[in-house]
């Protein structure tokens, strides 16, 4: 099987993931981050310290943090739509292509030795 995973990086962190794109995801619809960890099962802690790094890898933060909850941003939703059409458009191309690795791939792993 054929799994792709887009990581966009800026230096050592990962700025975007598939994990990073579903917590911004949650954060829009469930209108917190407490509400978007209890939704994704993580605790606010681990959100909040994957919100910060966002924030601090892009040109604007993605998450605007208030008194009332948290919201995306504009750059937020932008860099959302972007990563989501990103992971789409890989996604045709590994469908497409992919067949020509895959063939040579087992069903399950052999054994280990020893």
């Amino acid at each position: 099987m054929l799994k792709i995973k887009i990581q966009i990086y800026c230096g050592d962190q990962i700025a975007m993931g598939p994990g990073k794109a579903d917590l911004l995801d949650a954060i829009a619809s469930e209108g917190s981050i407490s509400a978007a960890g209890r939704k994704l099962g993580m605790s606010y802690r681990r959100c909040w310290l994957l919100v910060d790094v966002m924030n601090r890898c892009w040109d604007a933060p993605l998450v605007a943090t208030s008194s009332e909850g948290a919201t995306l941003t504009e750059r937020g939703v932008g860099v959302l739509a972007d990563y989501r059409a990103l992971q789409a458009d890989v996604g045709k191309a590994g469908a497409k292509g992919g067949g020509a690795i895959e063939r040579h791939l087992r069903g399950e792993p052999l054994a280990a030795q020893g």
